[in-house]
């Protein structure tokens, strides 16, 4: 019974590692491509950098005026003034009512004309502005989705225009056809490495075709499978490893050479890694919902008040834009009453009175009283970080949770509910940043610890952490490669066999 068992044991771990050793081969190389190359973005400061500044001196509309001439009743989600839409100022607001809920829209902001559709041309002057108008700019089309817009947050914006730039990255620009703002830009760099990188390492071939609406079940299935066969090679490993005594040959191994040898040999110096992160790898998909805890977020009116109301100050745009370098304006609510933030080209805005144009601060007093109200909870404590600790750090902005905004310090709202909710709160702008509970925050532990070991020291440590990195994805790569050609003779022999 003992020995079927073992064999059984042996076949699982020889045909399943045949299946998935080539996306162990893939899986451990993309990787470290990613380490310095993901997927392409436009992060908020690259977008703020590339804004032509707005003109103080401009006859522009306030914004409830061109809402009113563009035909827009309710207050929108989302709202600001840029430059962003070939080159003009414009009005870009996410709308809020009814069926057209969601949808983004641009509004001159000098005649409160709604911008539709955007067509190549203006496509085209978008991307030169962006650019600075220091090169020349192509239009290459239109496309829905391709290999570097999968993103699903770019979905309000699709079909999108790309826009080639002659400049030495051999930037690819991708316009909203919604808005004529730029919303993606890809490097030549980013776009080459991608494919051997980010594009294969999420098994995007899966994306934008038949296979589609499957991707998260292959995705799945074939890292369960990867950890089957991690499991079962490690058994197998150990079985025919000598502890006691060595074989005849004297190698407590019992492959005296070739591939067999060094695929036991890196199975047993790399299994625990590969396993890791063959497992963290599936807990980033949220198999069954693993992390899904089914409450409702923070209730954010507590904080920002009533948004429903236009914004209807006394104060000018021409006046607030008085500061100087401003390449954009966003109207928001904060405790109830309106606030303009202000932003340059980098680091933080300022905040005005729409109605003064004047610089203001928050209450902080105020602010924690509202915070107190997020969740209908008691409030557990509020803990001040003035540095990043596990829970809350930042990451290169290439990486695939980097380049969004961390500011510091920040306010820790943790509340005494079932889940133990925390709530991250900028005081400056009262914004609020994030939400975690206690199952996002296993996901935290088992996704982006084992998977990309987002741990402070090492992080703070580098070159240390891509040492780590580098050298545990090679053995990964070796025991995979070697598994791999293993297979492939197998199958060889296999093949010649039922052929004779």
């Amino acid at each position: 019974m003992r020995s079927r068992l073992k064999r059984w044991l042996y076949l699982l771990h020889r045909w399943l590692g045949i299946l998935v050793c080539a996306f162990f081969v893939m899986w451990f190389a993309s990787g470290v491509v990613m380490m310095y190359v993901g997927y392409p973005k436009l992060t908020a400061a690259e977008r703020l950098r590339h804004l032509p500044a707005l003109d103080p001196a401009a006859p522009l509309l306030g914004p409830a005026q061109a809402l009113a001439a563009a035909g827009i009743a309710s207050m929108p989600k989302d709202l600001r003034l840029s430059a962003a839409s070939a080159g003009r100022p414009v009005y870009l607001a996410t709308l809020s009512d009814g069926s057209r809920a969601g949808t983004p829209v641009a509004i001159d902001a000098a005649t409160g004309t709604m911008l539709r559709p955007i067509d190549a041309a203006h496509a085209v002057a978008s991307a030169a502005a962006y650019a600075g108008g220091t090169v020349q700019a192509h239009y290459a089309g239109q496309v829905d989705e391709d290999a570097h817009t999968h993103s699903r947050a770019l979905d309000p914006h699709r079909p999108l225009h790309r826009v080639q730039l002659d400049d030495d990255a051999g930037t690819l620009l991708y316009v909203s056809s919604r808005t004529g703002e730029v919303v993606r830009d890809a490097t030549r760099t980013e776009r080459v490495w991608n494919y051997a990188g980010a594009w294969i390492h999420w098994l995007y071939p899966f994306r934008g075709n038949l296979f589609d609406r499957h991707w998260a079940a292959i995705v799945d299935g074939l890292s369960i499978a990867g950890i089957a066969v991690a499991l079962t090679g490690t058994a197998v490993g150990l079985l025919r490893w000598r502890f006691s005594r060595p074989y005849r040959s004297g190698s407590r191994s019992p492959y005296r050479a070739g591939m067999m040898r060094w695929h036991h040999l890196a199975g047993l110096a790399f299994a625990l890694t590969t396993l890791t992160w063959i497992f963290s790898g599936l807990m980033s998909m949220n198999p069954w919902g693993l992390f899904s805890s089914g409450r409702g977020g923070p209730s954010v009116a507590a904080v920002y008040g009533d948004t429903g109301t236009m914004p209807a100050g006394t104060a000018s745009v021409q006046a607030l834009l008085a500061g100087g370098d401003i390449r954009e304006l966003r109207w928001v609510h904060r405790l109830g009453r309106e606030v303009v933030l202000a932003y340059g080209p980098a680091g933080c805005p300022a905040l005005l009175d729409p109605r003064t144009a004047q610089a203001v601060r928050l209450d902080a007093a105020e602010l924690r009283h509202a915070a107190a109200g997020l969740m209908a909870a008691p409030l557990a404590r509020i803990q001040v970080l003035d540095r990043y600790d596990l829970h809350y750090y930042d990451r290169a902005p290439h990486t695939m949770t980097g380049g969004g905004d961390k500011p510091l310090p920040v306010w820790r709202i943790e509340f005494d509910d079932p889940e133990a909710t925390w709530v991250h709160l900028d005081p400056y702008t009262g914004s609020v940043l994030n939400s975690t509970d206690r199952s996002r925050r296993a996901s935290r532990w088992l996704f982006a610890m084992l998977h990309s070991w987002d741990w402070l020291p090492l992080l703070e440590r580098r070159p240390l952490w891509d040492a780590m990195m580098i050298l545990f994805s090679l053995g990964g790569l070796a025991l995979s490669a070697t598994g791999l050609v293993i297979g492939w003779r197998r199958l060889r022999v296999s093949w010649h066999s039922s052929k004779a």
